[in-house]
């Protein structure tokens, strides 16, 4: 999928949530609307996220991982944003998980 063809950017501001990030990852592989990307922004966690996003950014390839000095969640959003290659951008909590339609029926 080419950059140009993206429809939806999920950004995902990430900072000392390594109990949480899995299930939040695997609730956004699992939409059922499948054209979207994944920018996980690691906001200088020193926690295990940016392994354990390292980890799902190799076996998929709509993951992209960021990774930047703590600044807070909307420095992180703000870096996810100029990443962003979708004509849509959405934010999930590193700590939330989501439906399966979410982004569908966003």
């Amino acid at each position: 999928m080419s950059n140009n063809e993206i429809l939806v950017s999920v950004v995902v501001p990430t900072y000392n949530v390594e109990s949480f990030l899995p299930r939040a990852i695997e609730s956004i592989q699992k939409q059922t609307h499948t054209n979207f990307e994944l920018i996980i922004v690691i906001d200088g966690s020193p926690d295990n996220s940016a392994n354990i996003a390292d980890k799902y950014a190799a076996s998929d390839k709509r993951i992209k991982v960021i990774r930047k000095a703590n600044g807070g969640v909307s420095s992180a959003r703000n870096a996810g944003m100029k990443t962003a290659c979708g004509e849509f951008v959405c934010f999930v909590d590193p700590d939330d998980y989501v439906m399966p339609d979410y982004i569908e029926y966003m």
